[in-house]
């Protein structure tokens, strides 16, 4: 396994029974590698992404 933060600084989060950390990493790939995500639609997205995270309590890193 290759990890990108040392084991004993990642942040792990439990409740009654469980322990864990869930990491994901999303890679926006579109058709033919077109250039999608541009002014303004970065910036939207952006801000569509931090309201969800928020809405369901995700901590984005």
């Amino acid at each position: 396994m290759l990890y990108t933060t040392p084991m004993s600084r990642m942040s792990y989060k439990s409740n009654k029974n469980v322990l864990y950390s869930c990491k994901y990493h999303v890679v926006w790939c579109p058709k033919y590698r077109r250039k999608v995500l541009v002014e303004p639609i970065d910036t939207r997205l952006k801000q569509i992404i931090e309201e969800v995270c928020q809405e369901h309590q995700f901590d984005l890193l």
